[in-house]
Formats: structure tokens, C-alpha cells, sequence
């Protein structure tokens, strides 16, 4: 038997498997209460099926996997043992999900929304995309700064089925800011009181209506969208620009959802009156509701997020390290994830602790390289220093004194945001360990935020440095940063 996808492995897995493995799990949570943040990462993302009399465990990854060999294999086997009364095979594998065997409907839609129904747990709207091993989004591991905070109380206030004139809900922000987790979090909230509710993209929507309209069974997908759901979480909106007899077919059903008090979710990374070609009806009924903006993280919350997901992972990111990958990536959370993912990962599999080279290494392959060729630290060096009045030898030299101490620390700050140089790299241009650069720059930050004559001479080295590469630096902005 093969193993069936996570959301619905509870209606499609053997009994048998399924009670041992919810047994082997309340073991593991009995025996080590203090890791149930740990657990639930690691373990709950695993789907169980029978194997020959054993059980097999489906990983979302092969990160994924190495870690529960590393740190739950012997104990789940053990637990197994312990729970079936003899001797079981548990055998790890990746990839071996297969979509379960889909319902007969009256419409052949090529990838039709799921409803979820009272105790249905609810599909992403996106089955086709692979699991990415994290928790199930919901509202307690979406991190709240506050760039974000209105759109996360709006969202849990619809789902909650209050303030109904937020409905149209409408999440405005850029690429992987959060938007599908909190849509997803609307969802699994709904869902969870009951609801039925219909998740879907607009590429999917639009996909459904054509096929309707070729099987002339345009009136089963209007039944579905406007009378089979509560709420309906509608997201990626912007593909619908020049789409008018998809625009007119979703107007017509949010119109119907809002008379009979439903409530809707919708997403995009545009305003509904700033995407192109979108039927102005439609845009001013979008825009109805309440529109609120998700800006990208800023570096309090990026730091937040990459303890937290370190720590759902089960490590811990030493603070040096936060505070160079909160620097380096300042995009998406999305960008965010991917870069510690990397560190994680490459962890794991050199076996080796996390540290500020680890870090480094990751960053470059995250991170794009600049258009205009890449300064090395001796060149920056060389700027910083006449700027100062100084040389590049005395930059590199032991002295302490604080007319020396200061541009050195710059030098070495500027290098971390404007050469594609390691931490080691920087260092030994200025006969320093990489653990200095990075107290370097760190000190250099903490000195921006007090003193505007810096940061004027930073913007000035930084203008020369950008003249010199023909680009805005690897990692800075184009003005001194604050």
C-alpha cells in the first residue's frame, strides 16, 4: 500500500498502522515532554503506511529524513516494539506520497478546490506542490511584528466569524511575506468551528470554470462555490488580469457569498485597483472590505523567525549567526528560510556546529552576486582609509587607538555588505579572526543608531564604493543603513 498524502492519511491509513503509529507518538511525547516543539516539526509531518507487516514512515524531504534517523529513528522503533508487542520494521523513506484516489464528481475539473466539510482537514491550494516538512500553518507560528499585525488580527477575527464588514478580507504584500500562511491559518481556524470552506488559487478557479464550460456543467461549479461554503479563501488574485469571463464568473459568486453572509479571503501582491485589466467591478468589490498591507519583516522580526524556525528544527542558531543572516537577507520570509535552510541543512549533513562560517557559506548561495563585478576587501579597505586620513597598512595593523579602532571597524562592515568576501576572507585582509569582523560590524550598527555624522561619512564611502562596482553593493543599501 502506498502511502497517501499527509492531509489525508486519517480516512485513508490501515487502522492498525495508524493506531500504532498515534501510539508510538504518544509515547514519544510521554518520554519527553520538553520536546513536543521539537515532536511536532519533526514527527507529525511523517506519513505512516503498512509495509509487509512493518511500517513505513514518508519524510517531506531528505534533510527531513537524516534528521529523524539521526535523533527519533531509535526510539520509534523501540516505541514500536513496545507498542505492537513484537518486534516491528520501520523503514524511512522520501517521496513516496502519492495522491490518494480522488472522488467521482459530476465535473472532470482538472484540479478541482477542496472543500472541507466539519472534521475534514483542509488542503492547501496547491496539492501538486511537494510538502515542504513544516507544521501545518496556523496562527500561533505566524511571527507578528509590525508590518504585519493588522493582517494577522484581521484574519483571525474571519475566521473567528467576527466583524463580518472586513469581509471582503483582502492580504496585499510581496512575494513570501506570509500571505499563504495566513490564508492557510484562516482555513484550518474556519474549518476547525465547524465551517465548510473552500480553498483555492485563481489559476485552479480559472482551470475549473473552463472545464465546466466545455462539459456544460456550469451550473455544478456555481452550486459548489455559492452554496457549498462559509468562507472562501481566494488566493493570487493577479492572475486573473485579462481573464474578463473568469473576473465576471468570480464577481457574480462573491456577490452571492456576501447577500447570504458568507465571508471571503482573497490575496495578491497587488491592490485590487492596481492590477492590470481587472473588470472595475470586481476591483471595487474587492476593495470593499478591508485591505490590509503585509510589509517585509523587519530586522527585530526577521530575527524572531529565524530563532523560532531553528528552534521547531530543533538548533540553535548561536546569536552571531541571527544577526548575520538578519542582516544578509533582508527580502522575504520566504528568502529568510531558504537561507537558514541552507545552514541547517549543510549542518546536518557535515555534521558539524553552526557557526558564523557555516553562515557565510550559505549566504553565497542565496544571495545574489552584483551585476558590476565584486570590490574585495582590500580595495574597500584602501577607500576607507582615505576617507579617514589614513593608510591600508594602518587598518591592518594592532593598534587600538580610537582614530584607528573606528575606521577599521567600518572597513570591515562595508566588506560584509559589499564583497562577496567570507568572514575569513575579510578578516585576513585586516589580520583579524572572523569572529572580529562580525563584532565589528555588529559595533559599527549599534554606532549608526546614535551618531548622524557616521552615518553622513558612510553614506559617502558607500556612494564611491556603488560608483565602483556600477551597482548598489552585494548586500547594501543604497544609502547608509540606520
Amino acid at each position: 500500500m502506498t502511502c497517501p498524502p499527509q492531509v489525508e492519511r486519517a480516512a485513508s491509513v490501515p487502522t492498525r498502522t495508524t493506531a500504532l503509529w498515534t501510539a508510538v507518538l504518544a509515547r514519544l511525547r510521554a518520554e519527553t515532554p520538553s520536546q513536543a516543539a521539537a515532536l511536532e516539526a519533526w514527527l507529525e509531518p511523517l506519513a505512516a503506511c503498512e509495509a509487509g507487516g512493518g511500517l513505513r514512515l514518508a519524510c517531506p524531504s531528505a534533510f527531513h529524513l537524516e534528521r529523524v534517523r539521526e535523533r527519533y529513528l531509535a526510539r520509534i522503533e523501540r516505541h514500536a516494539r513496545e507498542a505492537a508487542g513484537a518486534p516491528i520494521a520501520v523503514a524511512l523513506v522520501v517521496g513516496e506520497q502519492t495522491r490518494a484516489e480522488a472522488p467521482v464528481t459530476a465535473l472532470p475539473a482538472p484540479a478541482p478546490p477542496v472543500v472541507i466539510g466539519p472534521r475534514v482537514v483542509p488542503l492547501r491550494a496547491r496539492p501538486e506542490t511537494p510538502p515542504l516538512g513544516l507544521p501545518p500553518h496556523d496562527f500561533a507560528s505566524f511571527a507578528v511584528g509590525p508590518g504585519n499585525a493588522l493582517a494577522r488580527e484581521a484574519c483571525a477575527a474571519l475566521a473567528r466569524g467576527r466583524q463580518l464588514t472586513l469581509s471582503p478580507l483582502y492580504l496585499v504584500g510581496g512575494r513570501g511575506t506570509g500571505k499563504t500562511h495566513l490564508a492557510c491559518a484562516t482555513a484550518h481556524a474556519a474549518q476547525g468551528r465547524g465551517e465548510r470552506v473552500l480553498y483555492v488559487s485563481a489559476e485552479q478557479f480559472t482551470n475549473e470554470l473552463m472545464a465546466a464550460i466545455r462539459a456544460q456543467r456550469t451550473e455544478e461549479l456555481k452550486r459548489r462555490y455559492r452554496e457549498g461554503c462559509d468562507l472562501l479563501v481566494f488566493e493570487d488574485v493577479s492572475f486573473l488580469r485579462g481573464k474578463r469571463q473568469t473576473q465576471l464568473e468570480l464577481l457574480h459568486t462573491l456577490e452571492h457569498l456576501l447577500r447570504r453572509g458568507a465571508r471571503a479571503l482573497f490575496s495578491a501582491e497587488q491592490l485590487p485597483l492596481d492590477i492590470p485589466e481587472l473588470e472595475p467591478r470586481l476591483a471595487s468589490l474587492l476593495a470593499s472590505g478591508l485591505c490590509a498591507e503585509i510589509e517585509a519583516p523587519d530586522p527585530a522580526l526577521r530575527r524572531e523567525i529565524l530563532r523560532a524556525r531553528a528552534a521547531a528544527a530543533g538548533a540553535r542558531l548561536p546569536d552571531a549567526c541571527v544577526e548575520r543572516l538578519a542582516d544578509a537577507v533582508r527580502g522575504s520570509v520566504r528568502d529568510l528560510e531558504a537561507a537558514l535552510v541552507q545552514v541547517l541543512a549543510s549542518a546536518s549533513l557535515l555534521r558539524r556546529p553552526i557557526d558564523l562560517a557555516l553562515v557565510e557559506a550559505a549566504l553565497r548561495k542565496v544571495t545574489p552576486r552584483p551585476p558590476g563585478g565584486a570590490l574585495e576587501p582590500e580595495r574597500v579597505a584602501e577607500l576607507v582609509a582615505a576617507h579617514f586620513g589614513l593608510t591600508a597598512t594602518a587598518l591592518a595593523s594592532r593598534s587600538r587607538r580610537q582614530d584607528v579602532l573606528l575606521p577599521r571597524q567600518v572597513a570591515m562592515f562595508l566588506c560584509t555588505r559589499h564583497t562577496d568576501a567570507s568572514l575569513e576572507r575579510i578578516g585576513r585582509a585586516f589580520g583579524r579572526s572572523h569572529p572580529a569582523v562580525a563584532n565589528a560590524a555588529h559595533a559599527v550598527r549599534r554606532a549608526l543608531a546614535a551618531r548622524p555624522a557616521l552615518q553622513e561619512r558612510l553614506a559617502a564611502i558607500t556612494a564611491e564604493l556603488e560608483a565602483q562596482t556600477g551597482a548598489g553593493g552585494r548586500k547594501g543599501p543604497r544609502r547608509a543603513p540606520r
